[in-house]
């Protein structure tokens, strides 16, 4: 998508997304973005992200992803000066994370507003990688190798299908697949959030683990703990989930562009010190094979 119309284009939708969300879209903050990873954009999955909560305000997100496999998207980002170079290890675990396990694509985040936020990287669905064997990553937060106990008795530790990284925050996402059924269910979820020290789950985010294909938890460099846990469903009408969205959603919801035939959305509730807080990704341009990578499931 390096043609200038084609750019102009997205920048146009990004724009009139982020507008359904009284968010003013700085040109001076995307089009750089959009001009850097230009090329790639043709074939990428397009998404937009809305939240509530007090850590989401003022901004709108969109991600990238599908972008490929031989491609290194924080090197684009420090190469293009969307991001800050940094002595931290938050800047060299990407490095480290694509030399030496299988990463088969990769995404980008970034705000209207805030700029790049965070890279992707995506393990096959049919060999998800072991915490076992990323803890031994020099630059990946101990915090991780901390919990290992924690999300080996949940049986997820044998499961991580998607690693992300948050640059400003200085935070890692580790997204599990193939969760076992127990991790959805009421007493699961409860067990789970009670043992990483989080409080006890709304009926809304219980009602939704019904629905609910995907668990992540977000850890940083700067404390023990497990910071936040998030629990998520697909779904091609939010409306019909088992919970009540809330307004700010729901509006975008009605009124998201979106490219392509099907409509798909992600939703969900994430488990924070600070309490819930709902998100929504929808998805402006799809690819049927993302929901493959995101509903990967044995149950077992």
């Amino acid at each position: 998508m390096s043609n200038n119309h084609e750019l102009t284009g997205l920048y146009s939708v990004i724009e009139e997304s982020a507008r359904l969300v009284d968010v003013t879209c700085s040109r001076e903050t995307v089009w750089p973005i959009l001009t850097a990873y230009g090329d790639t954009l043709a074939q990428a999955v397009v998404a937009f992200r809305v939240a509530t909560g007090e850590r989401n305000d003022g901004d709108f997100d969109c991600r990238f992803t599908m972008l490929p496999m031989d491609m290194d998207p924080y090197a684009v980002a420090l190469e293009s000066g969307l991001s800050p170079k940094t002595d931290h290890p938050v800047g060299s675990l990407l490095g480290e994370l694509h030399r030496e396990f299988p990463v088969t694509s990769s995404g980008i985040d970034f705000g209207v507003v805030g700029g790049f936020k965070k890279t992707w990287s995506f393990f096959p669905t049919d060999d998800l990688q072991s915490l076992s064997d990323l803890v031994r990553l020099e630059s990946l937060p101990p915090s991780v190798a901390g919990n290992l106990e924690f999300f080996t008795s949940y049986r997820l530790a044998d499961r991580v299908s998607l690693v992300g990284i948050d640059y400003p925050n200085r935070s890692v996402n580790l997204y599990f697949g193939a969760a076992p059924e127990e991790t959805f269910q009421a007493d699961g979820i409860r067990s789970i959030l009670r043992d990483a020290g989080l409080a006890e789950p709304s009926e809304r985010l219980l009602r939704l683990g019904e629905q609910a294909f995907g668990i992540y938890a977000t850890l940083t460099w700067d404390s023990p703990n497990v910071e936040r846990i998030t629990i998520a469903a697909m779904t091609p009408d939010p409306t019909t989930l088992p919970v009540r969205i809330e307004p700010k959603i729901e509006h975008f919801v009605n009124e998201a562009p979106y490219s392509t035939d099907d409509r798909q959305f992600v939703y969900a509730i994430t488990s924070s010190p600070k309490g819930e807080y709902h998100k929504l990704q929808s998805y402006y341009k799809w690819q049927s094979r993302v929901e493959n990578i995101l509903l990967v499931s044995d149950n077992s």
